[in-house]
Formats: C-alpha cells, structure tokens, sequence
C-alpha cells in the first residue's frame, strides 16, 4: 500500500522494494511473493530510466523466482510483469551487466506456458537475439537467452517460424562460440533442437547446423542433457534432410556414426540418451548410403546391446 500510494515517487518506490527485500526470505512471506511480483515491475515500469531502481527490481524479482522454484512453484505471471521485462530490455539494450540480470529473468519466466505465449506477445524473441548478436562474448547472457530461446520456440502452436528461423544461425554462432563452455554449449543444442521441431531451418541451414551439432558432441561428450538434445537435434535434422544425413557421414572431423556409437556407451546406463542415439538411428536408417556405413562399422553390434540392456523398452 505504501508503494501503490505513490506510484510516480522514484524514492518511495525504492525503499519500498528495499523493504521488500528485507523480508523475502522469510517463509511466511511465500504467499505474498506472486502480489511483491507485480508491485516490482509497476514500479520498474513507471520509472523505467532509472537504472538503479531496474537494477535492484530485477534482483528482488530473481530471488522471489527462485524462492518459487526452490518450493517447487512457478508463478503464472501476467501479461504485465512480462511487457515491464520486455520494456526495461529495450530502454536499456546497451547495458550489458543488466541485460545479464534481465535475461536471467526471461530465462526463468518463460518456463511458464503462460508466461512465455505473453513474452511471444510482448515481441521479445527479435530482442533476444539483438542481445545475442551484441554480446555474444557474454556466457552468462548467451546461456539465459538460448534457453530462453527454447522454451518460446518449444511451443507446439507456435506461429512464428519465420522469425524464429532468424534464430537458427545466431543460435549456431553461440554454440560455436562457446563450445568449450558446456553449460552454453547444452543450453545452445537445446535451442537448436527446439527451432529444429518447428521447421525452422531452411535447406542452406542443414549442413552447418549438424556439422555444430557433432562438434558441440564431439567437445562436451561427458554431459548428458547436451548429447541427449544434441542427437534429438540431429534426429529431427535427419527426418527431413538428406543433406543432413550425408553431412554426418562425411564431416571433415571424423566419423559421425563413430562419434554416435562412442558416446552411446559412453552413456550406456542413461536410458534417456539411448533413446535419444535409437531415435537418431532410427532417422539415419532412411538413407540407403548412411545405411552403408552403418552396416560396415557393426552397428547392428550396438543395437543388440542395446536390446540387451534394455529389453522391455
């Protein structure tokens, strides 16, 4: 009430979020967070050019959230906590330290259909990947955005593939960029399989986006979230491309199906990543010339272990 009381008072409206902060640790402020949410962002809406008070709004909102996540909650927030996100991201585009806190935010947000169909509306996706493109040095920005990235694009109604497919090469930059960086590099291979189940690629796309998608294997072949979406990208690459078939085959740096069948037993206790190389053999298994090879490095070995290990899957 002390805020509401003086909206258009910056003063009031910081030391209000200071208060706020002062107890939002406390448990018996949990039922409250979703209200402090929306107090936060009108307040961080209303005095959208000062920066200070964006800065610690959007700390106090990073804390509420992962107060929320820490209980096993996501808040459903509104359409007007995410255009007060979406505003504060443009008025100050150039600031790379907030934009940092801010995509954390949106990464965190987005989780919720709710909140992510809003931040569709809001038309944050050309946002994230002006961000993108400006500081594609930042890892921690890189990270939030790319997974950011594949929450609003993993919608199955999603009507926005062509934008979406101005995605697909930025995305890839990242994931080139920071392949030694395995928390990006998975979050990026997430993205990537996301916009790759929408049709987001177009055809001069398939043969650079599965040589990035073996690479990033090839680097971070110890992380099973990323060499489980990375062969479900390229599955999903397989399904409607050739070129992407012939590509994993031939890569420069070696031998695809090779790198398939090393880190299927690299992972061989993960039934995740099983099914995930299975799906992506499965797709591979449609072209007569990856079948080939296929058949002259033994995979059929594989696929009997496979059976073996798991036999009512």
């Amino acid at each position: 009430e002390f805020m509401e009381a003086s909206w258009n008072i910056e003063e009031v409206q910081a030391k209000g979020i200071q208060h706020i902060a002062s107890f939002v640790k406390d448990k018996s402020a949990f039922p409250y967070l979703l209200k402090f949410t929306q107090v936060i962002t009108f307040a961080m809406k209303t005095h959208l050019t000062s920066l200070k008070l964006q800065f610690d709004g959007c700390k106090l909102l990073l804390e509420i959230l992962s107060q929320a996540l820490a209980q096993g909650v996501v808040l459903a927030l509104d359409k007007r906590v995410t255009s007060c996100l979406s505003a504060t991201v443009r008025k100050h585009s150039g600031n790379e330290e907030l934009l940092a806190l801010l995509c954390t935010l949106l990464m965190m947000v987005s989780a919720s259909e709710v909140a992510a169909e809003n931040l569709r509306d809001a038309g944050i996706i050309p946002d994230l990947l002006s961000i993108l493109r400006h500081f594609p040095h930042n890892e921690e920005i890189c990270f939030s955005c790319c997974g950011a990235l594949w929450s609003l694009a993993v919608s199955e109604n999603n009507a926005e593939q062509a934008l979406l497919g101005s995605a697909v090469p930025v995305t890839s930059a990242v994931l080139q960029r920071h392949l030694q960086n395995g928390a990006v590099a998975e979050s990026a291979c997430s993205a990537l399989w996301a916009l790759s189940l929408q049709g987001c690629l177009a055809d001069h796309d398939y043969e650079p986006t599965t040589v990035i998608l073996l690479d990033a294997l090839r680097t971070n072949p110890e992380r099973a979230a990323l060499v489980k979406n990375g062969c479900l990208a390229l599955a999903s690459l397989l399904r409607v491309s050739e070129t992407a078939a012939l590509t994993l085959i031939t890569d420069s740096k070696g031998s695809g199906i090779d790198l398939i069948k090393g880190i299927c037993h690299l992972h061989f206790d993960d039934p995740a990543v099983v099914g995930a190389v299975c799906l992506l053999m499965k797709e591979m298994a449609q072209y007569d010339d990856v079948v080939l090879d296929m058949l002259s490095q033994k995979m059929e070995k594989l696929l009997s272990e496979i059976k073996i290990q798991f036999p009512f899957s």
